[in-house]
Formats: C-alpha cells, sequence, structure tokens
C-alpha cells in the first residue's frame, strides 16, 4: 500500500472526502451494474486517510468532530453510497476499540487503521431469531489457540479490510467482538450479495471455520452496552449521512437531467413553457423537494452537534438519550427524504430519464434498500415517546 495521508482536522478529513467523491462519481452507475467488489474504489478510500479520521488524538489520529464525520459520509454517498457504507462498521469498530480495548488494542489496532488499513464487520447472522441471535462461538482448543467457527452475513466491508471485527458467544456465552485476519486460514468471505441496491457493499457471507485469533484481539463486547453509551448513535450518525448523501446525489442527477436532457409536457408546451425547467409543476415539486433535501442536511447537521456537546461515554442514560433521539431524527427523516426525492426524480425527468443506460434507477434502488437496514418506525416511535412521556429508549445500542 502506498503512504496513506494522516488527516489531522476536520477540514483536511472534509477536503478528502470531497476529492474522493469527484473520483468516485463518474463509476458509481457501471459499479452498481457490476455489483461484486468494489476492489479499486474501496482502495481509493484506504488510501485517502478517511477510514483514520475517528482515531483518538492521543493515537496519532484527527478524532474528528461527529459534524465532519457526518459530512464525510454524506459527500461519498451523494457520489456513491455503496463505497460510503464500506467503512460504516469500520467506524464502529474503531469507536468500541476506544471504549473497550487495552492499551496494547490501542497501540496495535489504530496504528493499522492509520496506515489505511480498514476493519470489516461480521455481526449479523441469519437462520436465528433476529438478525443480532448469535451462534457462532469462539473456543479454545486443545492447542491453548483461539478459534472462531461460524456464518454470519451483511458483512460490508469484509472482504477488502485488514482485519474483521467478528462478533461471537465465548465458552462461558458471554458475547465477544474478536479481531480475525481477513487472509487469516479459516476466513472466507463470499461474494453472494445479490441485493436489488446497495449492490457494490458486497454485504455477503462470511464463514469462520476454526479461524485463528489472537487472545490479544478480543473484546468484551456483552459489557458494550450495559452502561449509558453513544455507541449505537455514533453507528447511525453514519447510517443517517449515507441516506441524506443518497437524497442529495439523486436530486443532483434530477435537477441535471430536466435541464439538460427533458422536453417540456406537450400542454406545458402549448402555454408557453418551451423548457421543462419552466413547467411550473416541475418547479413547485423541484422547489418542495429541495425545501426536503435542505431539511434532512439540517437534521443531519443538527445530530452531529448534539453529539458534539455529549461526552463520549455519557454519564446517565437521559443524557445519552439525547444524542440517540437527535440522530434518530436524522435518520428516519434522511431516509424518507431520499427514497422520496429517488422517487420523484423520475416525475420530474419525464419517460426518458427511465432508460437503463442513465441508471438513475440505481438511486431509488439504493435508498430503499440502506433504508430497511433499521425500521424508521421505531425511531418516530422513540422520539414520540421521548417528546410526550420523557421516556428513554433502550441501552441495546441501537434505535
Amino acid at each position: 500500500m502506498s503512504e496513506v495521508p494522516l488527516l489531522r482536522s476536520d477540514e483536511e478529513a472534509v477536503a478528502a472526502a470531497a476529492a474522493l467523491a469527484d473520483e468516485l462519481r463518474p463509476g458509481a452507475a457501471d459499479r452498481d451494474r457490476a455489483g461484486g467488489v468494489p476492489r479499486e474504489a474501496l482502495a481509493a478510500l484506504d488510501r485517502s486517510g478517511l477510514v483514520g479520521i475517528t482515531v483518538p488524538r492521543e493515537h496519532g489520529g484527527a478524532e474528528v468532530s461527529h459534524v465532519a464525520l457526518a459530512e464525510v459520509i454524506r459527500l461519498i454517498a451523494a457520489a456513491d453510497p455503496a463505497i460510503a457504507q464500506g467503512p460504516q462498521g469500520h467506524f464502529l469498530f474503531v469507536d468500541v476499540l476506544r471504549q473497550l480495548g487495552t492499551a496494547d488494542q490501542h497501540e496495535r489496532v489504530f496504528a493499522d487503521v492509520l496506515a489505511g488499513r480498514r476493519l470489516g464487520n461480521a455481526l449479523a447472522e441469519r437462520g436465528t431469531k433476529h438478525a443480532m441471535a448469535l451462534q457462532t462461538r469462539l473456543s479454545k482448543g486443545d492447542d491453548g489457540v483461539l478459534r472462531l467457527d461460524g456464518r454470519k452475513y451483511y458483512c460490508t466491508g469484509a472482504a477488502t479490510s485488514h482485519r474483521i471485527a467478528v462478533t461471537a458467544l465465548d465458552d462461558t456465552d458471554a458475547v465477544v467482538a474478536a479481531f480475525v485476519l481477513r487472509d487469516a486460514p479459516g476466513v472466507s468471505v463470499e461474494e453472494d450479495w445479490n441485493a436489488m441496491g446497495q449492490r457494490a457493499t458486497a454485504s455477503g457471507t462470511t464463514i469462520l471455520d476454526g479461524a485463528a485469533v489472537e487472545e490479544g484481539l478480543v473484546l468484551p463486547y456483552s459489557t458494550a452496552y450495559t452502561g449509558p453509551q453513544l455507541l449505537g448513535a455514533r453507528a447511525q450518525l453514519v447510517h443517517a449521512a449515507i441516506e441524506v448523501g443518497i437524497a442529495g446525489g439523486a436530486f443532483a442527477d434530477a435537477v441535471t437531467f430536466v435541464r439538460e436532457k427533458s422536453r417540456p409536457y406537450f400542454e406545458a408546451a402549448g402555454n408557453g413553457y418551451e423548457r421543462a425547467s419552466d413547467d411550473p409543476h416541475v418547479l413547485h415539486r423541484t422547489g418542495e423537494l429541495s425545501a426536503r433535501l435542505h431539511a434532512a442536511e439540517g437534521l443531519l447537521e443538527r445530530a452531529g452537534r448534539v453529539l458534539d456537546g455529549l461526552p463520549h461515554v455519557p454519564a446517565t442514560r437521559e443524557e445519552a438519550a439525547k444524542g440517540s433521539l437527535a440522530v434518530a431524527e436524522a435518520k428516519a427523516f434522511g431516509s424518507e427524504a431520499a427514497v422520496a426525492i429517488s422517487s420523484d426524480l423520475f416525475a420530474l425527468a419525464g419517460t426518458s430519464a427511465v432508460d437503463d443506460k442513465h441508471d438513475l434507477h440505481r438511486h431509488w434502488r439504493n435508498a430503499r434498500t440502506h433504508s430497511v437496514h433499521d425500521p424508521i418506525r421505531w425511531k418516530y416511535h422513540h422520539v414520540g415517546a421521548g417528546v410526550l412521556n420523557d421516556a428513554v429508549p433502550p441501552n441495546h445500542g441501537q434505535i
């Protein structure tokens, strides 16, 4: 790997994200059509220095603000949301490591991250009561070596990562997170992701067949959510930024298409409107969607500022709730905005916009696919309960 720049501030991180977005944008449609693992695009992400921006300052990182992190992800997602989702689990586990890791773990893993070695995730499983019910095991064999055995799915970023963070049950049935090398014997990442959208996230299966793990690279993950925490809120902030980025990318493509390619409807032309962009109905709906996009962007920034105003580990659940509920609003509204804008794109741009050569439907497919990552109805439920009843959301790490 070539030398990776060390980004030292919010401003440098956002500038790097804007440059990466410009690099990714021209190939986004081709990556969507191809599916599979976008190795070159993810390598560009790793080379950019952006995977290290949340490493704490005492370990050489920029420890960017939440506002900046959200903006970094939003910019990349507006260009290619599949690549923006690639480091979502990475940022989660940098955060988890900061909170639960030992000094030696910090030194080892943070140094790798700053060198552009991204972490993948292998958390969820299929065929169980719910996605986070675990059957994967971490056990010590007769040879004294810890080994992972199990099958994971939705493993975004795993295929091209340096290490994969795997959740498993240990010999005491406690949930742990083990960092296993991607190329370790017994680790197999399949290219079987076949979703209608976010196709280039390659969020498929990881198989662990006696994969060896160093004892020094295991975290007590079961303790992560036992007390007040913002791990879930920070992880959801990245998801919210992906949705808002999708909305922005779809809106930008709609505006460009209407300006450059759309013809006016014949009734509009008969009333003297020579361009589609002069049609009063097109103008009205464009204005509505613009307002919705800017509202989503504003809620995303607000969520980042609320998190920036809280301690990294809050003292009370009430304090943690402030961050969780602010992010929940941004994620729920951003998801709705992304789906609406990516759908109404076609109503604005007209029949020619549905030609597959433009691949504009990827925006809706991406929005719809990513938005069901977790139900927004539960987010509005918790927000409403907080407003009306001062209720504190559950401390399970994600709302």
